[in-house]
């Protein structure tokens, strides 16, 4: 539960593939060898684009479906060298190998950032481990399609096998086509208040009541009331819960603010949800634990006869965006510790800790706290003296396991360099805050019974009763577990659930971050073959 470093852009994790990137391996330094030659050829015969040739620049032409850029891959150029070649005389074998070659680049290329993605996440200090084992290659993927006759489906078959990224494509579809609706083309008139509630009349009510509609919050063809009132409070309702704000049904300052986000820009997080989807290893084992940060949520997955189950949902509370952000990384849980000791980290005792037994020295019993030397020596009592010696890093206060303990009757270890973990709190009554970054950087769960019930779940003789009985015995205690369970801290503003789409604030900045590599990513990395493609 100790504070986090600050975030620090290119950050590096040893012994970490690389993740995002692949493409530049496969579409740059192995291309001269796919379609150097006319006899190898992917995309004509005889002089003349194929069929399939045409099919993979359409493919390249409509990238944007998967929040990819179609420029990435020069589709327009290729397009126009496609059309000169299919309607002018037959190509010679230069010629030929030359378009074939770049087109083969284009979709090498597209197919494993489609894949894996189009950043290096430790870039943007997301420090995942690689999702590239999963066995696709794209020159084996994309032959096998074309020999197949079934390059049409590629895109679907290249995408990441997750039912939540083709949910957030079909959201980014929807709101891509809200984007030019004439219901944002004007702004919601100012409240006349400063907030607007049930019975209390609005100008705004008729827009207000078709963006709604559009949005799915309303019912299609629901008629605007004539003051706020009935279905339309309920719509409301909706929305909030959507855009994690308290679904009460006034229209505050946030709730207002959030009505008049262009669909434009919900496009733009469904995108960066997609392209985190491609590098974020959510269910590289058949069970997984899933926190996702901007929504202040933890999801237990399962994978059962092929389908993907939730086995455990509940609330959490994250680092605190100003100081203590909690690290987005994933690690294999392999301990649990009932009724644990919180040792509390050097940087929290020397800022919080002792000053505060400096002013109050009965907070130190209060609190059950003890102090421990560095030779294990444990002593109950309070004194300066071992105070300065804290100070000093010669010894280290730890809180004995009770109601009072920070961590709670329960902590779920997953070895990481930050000695970030998940655990119980003291004080349940923050998770009913909508925006929970409360802590100093471990993640605070709200149903850690439900928690551990999933987590051991392998291992029967683990009831509910006996969970509980080891949280409320007083006596830390440590379970090894049988099978480690992968741990996954996501980042990601857009959701999908239930034939619902959600949205976050971009509470860590990490949007804009990725906003900006992807931005200098497609400045500085075009493919080097395409200038010989011609216009």
């Amino acid at each position: 539960m100790r504070p986090t470093t600050k975030i620090h852009p290119k950050s590096t994790r040893p012994g970490q593939r690389q993740v995002a990137g692949i493409c530049l391996v496969i579409g740059l330094a192995a291309i001269s060898n796919l379609a150097a030659a006319a006899n190898d050829l992917l995309w004509f015969g005889n002089g003349r684009p194929t069929v399939a040739a045409h099919q993979a620049v359409d493919i390249l032409g409509n990238a944007a479906a998967d929040g990819l850029d179609a420029r990435d891959y020069d589709a327009d150029r290729l397009r126009n060298a496609l059309v000169l070649a299919n309607d002018g005389p037959p190509l010679a074998d230069e010629r030929m190998a030359s378009l074939d070659q770049a087109l083969t680049a284009a979709m090498l290329r597209y197919l494993a950032e489609l894949r894996f993605g189009r950043v290096d996440p430790r870039q943007i200090d997301e420090n995942f481990s690689s999702t590239a084992a999963g066995g696709f290659d794209p020159d084996t993927f994309l032959r096998a399609a074309i020999a197949e006759n079934r390059l049409a489906e590629a895109p679907a078959g290249a995408a990441p096998p997750l039912p939540l990224y083709a949910s957030l494509r079909a959201a980014l579809a929807d709101y891509r086509a809200l984007s030019d609706d004439p219901a944002w083309q004007t702004p919601l008139p100012p409240l006349p208040g400063k907030k607007l509630m049930a019975g209390e009349n609005y100008a705004g009510i008729p827009l207000l009541t078709q963006r709604l509609i559009l949005l799915g919050d309303l019912p299609a063809g629901t008629a605007a009331p004539p003051r706020y009132q009935g279905a339309l409070i309920d719509g409301i309702r909706s929305f909030q819960e959507r855009h994690g704000l308290t679904a009460d049904g006034v229209i505050g300052a946030g709730t207002f603010e959030q009505l008049n986000v262009p669909p434009a820009a919900r496009v733009g997080q469904l995108e960066l949800a997609l392209e985190r989807l491609r590098w974020t290893p959510l269910l590289s084992a058949p069970r997984t634990i899933v926190v996702n940060i901007p929504e202040f949520k933890l999801r237990a997955y399962e994978i059962r006869d092929g389908r993907i189950e939730v086995g455990a949902a509940m609330n959490v509370i994250a680092g605190n965006a100003r100081k203590t952000r909690t690290p987005l990384f994933d690690a294999e849980m392999r301990m649990i510790e009932f009724s644990p000791y919180w040792n509390v980290p050097p940087s929290i005792a020397r800022g919080e800790t002792i000053p505060k037994l400096r002013r109050d020295p009965a907070y130190f019993d209060q609190q059950g706290f003890e102090f421990v030397g560095s030779d294990g020596r444990v002593v109950s009592g309070f004194s300066e003296s071992h105070l300065d010696a804290v100070q000093r890093g010669q010894m280290r206060i730890r809180q004995r396991p009770s109601a009072r303990n920070a961590l709670g009757d329960i902590k779920f270890i997953f070895p990481n360099k930050d000695n970030i973990y998940l655990h119980h709190t003291p004080t349940p009554q923050l998770f009913k805050r909508d925006r929970r970054d409360f802590s100093h950087g471990c993640i605070r769960v709200e149903d850690p019974v439900a928690l551990a019930r999933f987590v051991l779940a392998p291992e029967p003789e683990w009831t509910e009763e006996r969970i509980l009985q080891a949280m409320t015995r007083g006596k830390s205690a440590t379970l090894r577990l049988q099978e480690p369970l992968p741990v996954v801290i996501a980042y990601s503003t857009a959701m999908a659930e239930g034939g619902r789409v959600y949205f976050f604030p971009d509470i860590y900045g990490q949007d804009k971050v990725l906003e900006e590599a992807l931005r200098r990513r497609s400045a500085g990395n075009k493919p080097s073959n395409m200038k010989n493609i011609g216009a």
